[in-house]
């Protein structure tokens, strides 16, 4: 694996957890980056730790329609070229039954999870086609096994799924990856432990508490540099793919 100098990335979901370690490495190898985030003071101390050369910050919820366009624009505008999207960002919420969550919440699921990053995606294209780039999706096993009560968010990384195999056909000259990170000690896993334990079974609850009391959660860095590596030098040859973030087919990637 070789990886390319300087290349423009954007990155969501990038002021904590997977996220920032993704952001940490690429910063570390000189790329450039445009950190999108809905919390805006840890994506200034990334600016002001890499400066202005590597960094550019936009500050907003991914639900809103105009952050894609501004995303790609400032790229374009700043470095003159995009060679990479990470599409990085997502909600567990509603963690219900379906039986007891509402329409309403899913298109709300669905507007943070999968709509957004459609959006970005289509945004992106233009200037991904032009550099041959690469799409990274960050999914997760929940897109291929059931939890109790995380029905729109497991159907959500799906789509993501599917979206990365259609685009494998539909974009032949951009390299499209969906990873499936593990379960990482991330703010989402404190969640799930101490917000949203009720409404999942027994056997979950015991599940994500015993990876957590015993060492069993991965750090942010593993899954996210295997990420990072793969939007800088990421070969066709897993385009349209779901691989897990440690795959032997990926072990020219992992640290």
């Amino acid at each position: 694996m070789s990886e390319s100098k300087e290349m423009v990335i954007i990155l969501t979901g990038a002021s904590r957890g997977i996220g920032l370690a993704i952001a940490h490495y690429l910063l570390s190898q000189n790329h450039k980056l445009v950190l999108i985030s809905r919390t805006r003071s840890a994506l200034d101390q990334l600016y002001h730790q890499y400066g202005s050369e590597h960094v550019e910050v936009l500050a907003g919820d991914m639900t809103d329609a105009s952050l894609p366009k501004k995303a790609v624009d400032l790229a374009n505008q700043r470095w003159g070229r995009l060679d990479a999207l990470i599409v990085n960002h997502g909600t567990l919420d509603p963690v219900k039954k379906v039986a007891e969550s509402s329409v309403e919440e899913w298109s709300r699921a669905f507007d943070a999870n999968v709509f957004s990053a459609v959006g970005l995606i289509q945004a992106s294209l233009p200037s991904l086609r032009a550099t041959h780039g690469r799409i990274l999706l960050t999914s997760s096993g929940a897109a291929i096994s059931a939890y109790q009560g995380w029905g729109a968010y497991g159907a959500g990384k799906a789509v993501l799924n599917h979206l990365a195999l259609t685009l494998s056909v539909e974009e032949p000259e951009v390299t499209t990856i969906s990873i499936r990170p593990g379960v990482v000690d991330t703010e989402m896993q404190r969640e799930i432990r101490e917000v949203h334990h009720e409404r999942m079974s027994e056997t979950d609850r015991e599940k994500f508490s015993g990876l957590k009391t015993k060492g069993g959660l991965l750090r942010p860095e593993q899954p996210g540099h295997v990420i990072a590596k793969l939007a800088v030098s990421g070969g066709k040859e897993f385009s349209g793919k779901f691989l897990s973030w440690n795959d032997e087919s990926l072990s020219a990637f992992q640290d």
